[in-house]
């Protein structure tokens, strides 16, 4: 971005941080960030970036190392410390109060009150409201957090920061869950606060957003420093400063056969409660050897069609089959014995947090595979378990030591990773990924899309739904667009633009300025 920018505004000297027992998160980083920069730090999943930024915010303690603040030696006790010193934190995984409202969750810690101290509820909502505005989130400020999709969550986790106007700003991968059309609002305003004196510090896997927000570019890898660059460098370079290795870009995708009708669709209409309509007249087919994605908008029936393919709700019209098998009404493990999922939020869907790594990778698989059972399935065979679970590290290199600790002591990327070795090794016809490579390193992503591309091969039906258009069009054979509930546009990838599909996206319908 080339602005001027000022001396330090903060120095981390010689950082050190182990996890027990001999997990080196941090290997002696040395890094400086300027007032009015925006400032990426970039580097695998467990490359130590999030670790970092959360010793900087006092969530973690640093074993060894000092923090510089405004040319001050500075030791933090608690986040809410580090917020009175104008420092706040967007987190990769969502910590909101489920049960209270939009609007609750932001300003909690910062009420406005009337003259008698009390809450002024209505000046709450309209300054939330403000801030929603401005953003164009799209986000009702009474609506439950409970109720509400992963990625409206994130939107309020950053209205939340914002709201608290802090000078210095961390954000662990606000992109995450945003649709293409979102990311540029967020960009613009944090472009403003950058203008206006505001420091951001941004966590992001995203290389493209990476080059077009920041003004440095700091690189981190295994949990060393590997250097600190200006935003001229390119994609191509920064990949290689990751992962130490030439990482491809370009579409991976080789023609494939098509076989037979594996998943299909009819006539699916659903709505809530409330009489809304999320779903309407939904037909479709995915064949085996294809992969068909999933194009939308947040909030425009994605998390409706999953949820409905996988059980969790009943379309009032129409049916889903698989292999001619009507799974409609079908219990979750008859589904589970015709299909993979990987779902969008791998902390309340994918996974139990609090169990071991090794129960979380097992999942399903013990249900389904004899080699994991013993005594007629009465009890299960741990050292088979074991013997998986590093399989899968060594298969995903999932950064993790043993495979008997929780799934929570596991950073967000190895989380997904975990989950998606647990799903890609499941031998089942049709595939559904939902999300599957949100919060991945770009050298992570390339080897899931190369998985995937291989179930493909072998002729197993995948259906990807991802807000990712450049996922889409690097795997996909075909792409569908979800507008208000419907299937507008049904596209061979060869045939179609990011573009068009971005217009359809938003607009439900083909521009008829261009051709197609």
């Amino acid at each position: 971005m080339n602005r001027p920018i000022s001396a330090p505004l903060i120095e981390m000297q010689h950082i050190v941080k182990v996890f027990p027992p001999d997990v080196v998160a941090l290997n002696d980083v040395t890094v400086d960030f300027k007032q009015g920069e925006i400032h990426a730090i970039v580097g695998e999943n467990g490359a130590g970036k999030s670790t970092l930024m959360k010793i900087l915010y006092a969530m973690e303690a640093m074993d060894a190392g000092q923090i510089l603040y405004r040319q001050q030696p500075v030791d933090f006790i608690s986040t809410g410390d580090a917020i009175a010193n104008g420092i706040g934190m967007v987190h990769q995984e969502i910590l909101l109060i489920p049960e209270y409202s939009v609007w609750q969750n932001v300003i909690l810690g910062l009420e406005p009150v009337n003259k008698f101290g009390k809450l002024d509820e209505k000046r709450a909502i309209a300054e939330v409201q403000k801030k929603i505005d401005e953003f164009g989130f799209n986000l009702d400020p009474q609506a439950m957090v409970k109720d509400i999709s992963v990625a409206a969550q994130q939107k309020v986790e950053i209205l939340k920061l914002l709201y608290r106007n802090v000078s210095v700003l961390i954000m662990d991968e606000p992109t995450a869950v945003l649709t293409p059309q979102e990311i540029p609002q967020l960009f613009n305003e944090l472009r403003r606060l950058s203008d206006n004196g505001h420091t951001i510090l941004f966590i992001s896997h995203h290389l493209d957003e990476v080059l077009a927000l920041s003004d440095r570019i700091t690189v981190l890898r295994r949990g060393k420093m590997i250097g600190t660059v200006d935003s001229h460098t390119t994609k191509e370079e920064l990949a290689k400063m990751m992962v130490g290795r030439e990482v491809i870009f370009t579409s991976l995708r080789q023609p494939n056969q098509h076989g037979q009708v594996v998943f299909q669709a009819e006539h699916v209409a659903y709505h809530d409660a409330d009489r809304v309509v999320r779903l309407q007249d939904i037909s479709f087919q995915v064949s085996s050897g294809e992969i068909v994605g999933i194009a939308g908008v947040e909030g425009n029936g994605q998390f409706e069609l999953v949820n409905s393919i996988m059980g969790l709700i009943t379309p009032q019209q129409g049916y889903y089959s698989i292999n001619k098998k009507d799974i409609t009404h079908a219990d979750i493990l008859e589904r589970r014995r015709l299909l993979s999922y990987v779902p969008q939020d791998r902390k309340t869907m994918g996974s139990s947090v609090t169990a071991p790594i090794a129960e979380n990778l097992v999942m399903t698989h013990h249900k389904l595979e004899p080699r994991f059972q013993k005594w007629n399935g009465f009890i299960l065979d741990f050292k088979e378990i074991s013997k998986f679970a590093q399989e899968i590290r060594d298969r995903f290199s999932v950064s993790m030591g043993s495979p008997d600790v929780a799934f929570q002591s596991l950073s967000g990327g190895n989380q997904q990773k975990v989950i998606l070795g647990r799903e890609l090794s499941l031998n089942s016809p049709f595939v559904l990924l939902d999300q599957p490579t949100r919060g991945l390193d770009v050298g992570s992503i390339e080897y899931v899309h190369e998985q995937i591309l291989a179930m493909r091969s072998q002729q197993r039906a995948i259906l990807l739904i991802s807000s990712d258009l450049d996922e889409l069009f690097r795997i996909a054979d075909r792409i569908l667009v979800l507008h208000r509930g419907k299937l507008v546009a049904d596209l061979p990838v060869e045939k179609t633009s990011v573009e068009e599909i971005g217009y359809l996206m938003l607009e439900g319908k083909f521009n008829e300025k261009q051709p197609h």
